[in-house]
C-alpha cells in the first residue's frame, strides 16, 4: 500500500487533471438553480455522471424523485460517506456576472444559488473520484458511498435518508460547507455543531362555509350567497400568522440563539364572490439549539393554528416538512480534517479573480481595491480557536447554534463539518454589499473554483486518510460510541426524528417547459 504522503499528492493531482471539468459542472448545476424537492435536471444529472464513473446508482432514493444514493466498493475495508447538496432558493435568480442580472430567459423571483449548494455538491463529486482514483491505482479496499441531498434550504432530504436507513452502514462522514459565517471560515467545527431544526405546513381548510350561518332558514341551498360571510381559509390563516408573531418572544426564554420565520403559501385559490377562500397555507421553520425547544415551539404554534381555525370555521391540517436532530461532535474526524487542510492551505484567487471583484467594486461606486477579498479568506483558523470565538456571545447550557440538518449524519457516522472559504469582499466603513452580488461570486468560474478545488483536496485526502490508517478511524469510531453510550441504538444516541413521508406534493416553486422556453413557475 503506497504511503499517506504518496496518496496524498495523488489525490491532489488528480483534482488538479480534471479543474477544467469541475469547473464547468460547478457552472452547470449553478445555472440550473433549481429549488427545493424540483431539482430535476441537477440530480439527473449526477445520477447519469456517477453511473459514467462506474458507481451503482439508486435514483429517487427513500421516496424521493430528486434524491439518490450511490455506492462503489474496492472490495473489503471501512465505507467513506460524501454527499452533494444542489438545491437553490426562489427570489435570488442571479447570472454569473459581475453586476445584477437574472440568467438569461428569466426574472429575479426565480431560482438562483446563495451558499452556493453548486459548488458544495461538485467540491465532493470531485473529492469522491479523486478518491476512487487513488484506491484503484493503489488497491486500497474499501468502500463509498455518496448520496444526493435535495431541500436542504428546508432540511428536507438527510432526515428521510437518516430513518430510511441510508446511512447506517457508513464508517466515517465528511460534509463540506461553504463558509457563510465568521469565524467558521478555512477550519473544522469542535464542540458547537448545529441544532435542531423542525419545518411544518399549517393547511386551513374552509370546506363547509354553509355552517357559518346555521341559524338562516332563508337559505335552503348549500353554498348560497350567504356562505361568503363565513372567514375562510384567508382568515384563519391571518390569525395564524398574527398571534404567532405577538407570541413570538413568549415561545422560548429570552436567552440563547434560536429563530422562527414563516412564508404564506400560494395555492391560487382564487374564488367566485360568494365563495370564501378555501384553501391556505403557512410555513413554519425553527432553528433551536435542541428538540426539547423545537417541541416547545411546536406546541405553540399547533395551539395558535388550532385557535385560528375554530374562530374562522376552519378545519387545520399539520403536514411535516422536516425534523432534523442537533449536531454531535467528533474531535478525532475533526483532527483529521484539519491536517489536511492546514497541509492544502486556504483558497488562493488569481488575476483574473481580482479583476472580476474590482469590476463589481467599481459597478456600485466603490474605489476598487488592490486586495479585494476579506483577510479571511485567505487564512485558516484553528478549530479550537473558532470554537472559542463561536461561543463567546452563547450562554454557557446552549451546546448548538444555526442549523443544517447535516446533522442527522453525526447521529449515524464520525462524521467531520468543515469549512472552506467562497469569495467574500471588503466592503468600506458602513457599506454593505447587496446579496447579488454573493450569488454571483458563487457562479463566476474565477472567483468560486478555487472553493470547489481546495474543499475537493481536503475531502479527498481526508477519506484516504481515513481508508489507510485504520487507527485514526478507529479513534473516530471510538469516540463516535462514547458520545452515543454504546453508538447507534446506545443509551445517548438520538433516533431519527422523521415519522412522515417526503413532503414532494406540494405546490413547491419549480421550472416548466412551455412553447415559450424555460420558465419559473409558482404553481397555483
Amino acid at each position: 500500500m503506497a504511503d499517506q504522503h504518496t496518496t496524498d499528492a495523488e489525490a491532489c493531482a488528480f483534482i488538479e487533471s480534471i479543474a477544467s471539468e469541475l469547473s464547468q459542472w460547478t457552472a452547470l448545476i449553478f445555472d440550473y438553480g433549481e429549488t427545493a424537492w424540483r431539482e430535476y435536471q441537477s440530480a439527473q444529472w449526477y445520477v447519469n455522471t456517477l453511473r459514467r464513473y462506474g458507481f451503482s446508482v439508486e435514483a429517487g432514493s427513500g421516496g424521493m424523485p430528486t434524491a439518490f444514493s450511490a455506492k462503489w466498493s474496492n472490495g473489503s475495508g471501512p465505507t467513506i460517506g460524501m454527499y452533494a447538496e444542489y438545491d437553490a432558493v426562489p427570489d435570488n435568480c442571479q447570472a454569473a456576472v459581475p453586476v445584477r442580472a437574472a440568467r438569461e430567459g428569466l426574472s429575479f423571483s426565480a431560482g438562483g444559488h446563495t451558499d452556493p449548494h453548486s459548488g458544495l455538491g461538485i467540491a465532493g463529486l470531485g473529492a469522491l473520484l479523486a478518491t476512487q482514483a487513488v484506491m484503484q491505482k493503489h488497491n486500497i479496499g474499501g468502500a463509498l458511498s455518496f448520496t444526493g441531498e435535495p431541500a436542504e434550504k428546508v432540511r428536507g432530504s438527510k432526515p428521510v435518508h437518516a430513518a430510511k436507513g441510508y446511512y447506517d452502514n457508513l464508517d466515517a462522514m465528511l460534509s463540506f460547507h461553504p463558509f457563510y459565517m465568521m469565524p467558521l471560515c478555512n477550519t473544522v467545527r469542535w464542540d458547537t455543531h448545529c441544532g435542531a431544526a423542525y419545518s411544518m405546513i399549517y393547511r386551513f381548510v374552509c370546506d363547509q362555509p354553509e355552517q357559518w350561518l346555521t341559524g338562516e332558514s332563508s337559505a335552503p341551498i348549500p353554498q348560497s350567497h350567504s356562505a361568503v360571510r363565513a372567514p375562510g381559509a384567508n382568515d384563519a390563516l391571518m390569525h395564524m400568522y398574527q398571534s404567532s408573531k405577538a407570541l413570538r418572544e413568549s415561545m422560548l426564554s429570552h436567552t440563547g440563539g434560536w429563530s422562527v420565520s414563516e412564508a404564506i403559501l400560494t395555492a391560487g385559490q382564487a374564488t367566485a364572490d360568494n365563495l370564501p377562500a378555501a384553501m391556505a397555507e403557512l410555513q413554519y421553520m425553527i432553528r433551536v439549539p435542541d428538540i426539547n425547544m423545537a417541541e416547545q415551539v411546536t406546541r405553540v404554534l399547533d395551539r395558535n393554528a388550532e385557535a385560528a381555525a375554530m374562530i374562522s370555521g376552519c378545519r387545520v391540517e399539520r403536514h411535516w416538512v422536516s425534523k432534523s436532530r442537533h449536531g454531535l461532535a467528533n474531535h478525532a474526524m475533526a483532527e483529521v480534517v484539519w491536517q489536511k487542510m492546514q497541509m492544502i492551505g486556504a483558497p488562493q484567487w488569481g488575476e483574473q479573480a481580482i479583476e472580476v471583484a474590482q469590476e463589481i467594486q467599481t459597478n456600485l461606486s466603490l474605489q476598487p481595491m488592490d486586495s479585494p477579498f476579506i483577510d479571511a479568506c485567505h487564512q485558516l483558523i484553528e478549530p479550537q480557536d473558532a470554537e472559542s470565538k463561536l461561543r463567546h456571545e452563547l450562554p454557557a447550557w446552549q451546546l448548538n447554534s444555526t442549523s443544517d440538518d447535516y446533522t442527522e449524519m453525526t447521529w449515524h457516522a464520525p462524521t467531520a463539518r468543515f469549512y472552506i472559504a467562497r469569495p467574500a469582499l471588503k466592503a468600506p466603513a458602513g457599506f454593505h454589499y447587496p446579496s447579488w452580488v454573493m450569488n454571483a461570486l458563487g457562479g463566476i468560474p474565477a472567483t468560486i473554483d478555487p472553493m470547489v478545488q481546495t474543499a475537493a483536496k481536503v475531502m479527498a485526502t481526508s477519506a484516504l486518510q481515513l481508508l489507510q490508517d485504520r487507527a485514526a478511524l478507529a479513534r473516530a469510531k471510538n469516540e463516535f460510541e462514547a458520545r452515543t453510550g454504546g453508538g447507534v441504538g446506545g443509551s445517548e444516541w438520538v433516533a431519527p426524528l422523521c415519522d412522515y413521508e417526503p413532503p414532494i406534493g406540494f405546490r413547491w416553486p419549480e421550472y416548466v417547459t412551455t412553447a415559450r422556453g424555460r420558465e419559473w413557475c409558482i404553481p397555483g
